[in-house]
């Protein structure tokens, strides 16, 4: 598998800035700064090994056969690229996590449409401060005081009222 020269870096630190909390600056700061670190590294060597100049060694070295056996056992030397066995991993998570956000989405626009009705139907309703008891009960049938229907002592909380029943009381034995 052939390998291909990095020459810039892929990630646009630009859209990735802008999407950095502002508690996280510094953290993003140094990772970019390791990043572009790394990068130069990289660029500062040569695409390509510098070649070995194997005349050279055979006039210097008096053993006979000497270079040429590590002539032989460098040209036969292959290095393989390791295999990617993480990027279908990634492919297979980046589609899920963008199925969830596209569920999220459209679970958030049925929400804010709902809230949508709901905020027009109160911006159909008389101000507060003009209402009369009688319009409440007819904006607010649930919460208004029945005192005919659903009787209630003051202060009107259900802790008060005759019939309460305590969820979290210990039974007594």
């Amino acid at each position: 598998m052939a390998t291909r020269r990095i020459t810039k870096s892929s990630i646009n630190w630009l859209a990735l800035s802008e999407r950095v909390p502002e508690h996280q600056r510094a953290q993003y700061l140094a990772f970019k700064a390791k990043s572009d670190g790394y990068l130069r590294r990289v660029m500062s060597n040569p695409e390509q090994a510098p070649a070995i100049d194997w005349a050279f060694y055979k006039s210097k070295v008096p053993v006979a056969g000497m270079v040429d056996e590590f002539q032989k056992q460098y040209s036969a030397l292959s290095i393989p690229y390791p295999p990617d066995t993480i990027k279908p991993q990634l492919d297979s998570l980046e589609k899920e996590i963008k199925s969830d956000i596209e569920k999220f989405k459209s679970e958030s626009n049925t929400r804010i449409a709902e809230y949508k009705k709901q905020l027009a139907h109160i911006a159909s309703l008389i101000p507060y401060d003009q209402m009369t008891m009688e319009d409440y009960r007819d904006a607010y049938p649930e919460d208004a005081l029945d005192p005919i229907n659903r009787p209630t002592f003051w202060p009107h909380t259900p802790e008060e009222q005759i019939d309460y029943v305590d969820k979290d009381a210990q039974p007594h034995h």
